[in-house]
């Protein structure tokens, strides 16, 4: 009997320490999406279809198992580019800071 308690209290606790766990992940993922729209991101992207530019989940699946696609995509983000996606280019952002920008990345490649 008194094993059934220390378990119950055990699992009380798991589940707490999980909830505060996808809690924290959550607002991670709703920061880095807030940061896509205060970069001005959102004006030719979206999370799961195209705009002008591909959808994140396309930009993830595409890049996926890529050793050196974080690092390709960051100064992608800066300096701009053209060609890997058709002949829209996608401007340079200057005024995204390395930090932010692989922020960014990271988000993007971490959609499903």
């Amino acid at each position: 009997m008194c094993d059934l308690y220390i378990m119950e209290a055990v699992m009380k606790k798991v589940l707490v320490a999980l909830f505060a766990l996808g809690a924290l992940v959550s607002n991670v993922a709703m920061a880095n999406a807030d940061l896509a729209k205060s970069k001005n991101c959102m004006a030719c992207h979206a999370v799961s279809n195209k705009v002008v530019g591909p959808s994140f989940k396309d930009v993830a699946a595409k890049y996926a198992g890529q050793k050196d696609a974080e690092a390709k995509l960051v100064q992608k983000v800066i300096k701009g580019g053209v060609g890997v996606w058709g002949q829209v280019p996608m401007p340079a952002n200057p005024q995204v800071s390395e930090a932010d920008a692989q922020t960014l990345v990271k988000w993007v490649l971490s959609q499903k």
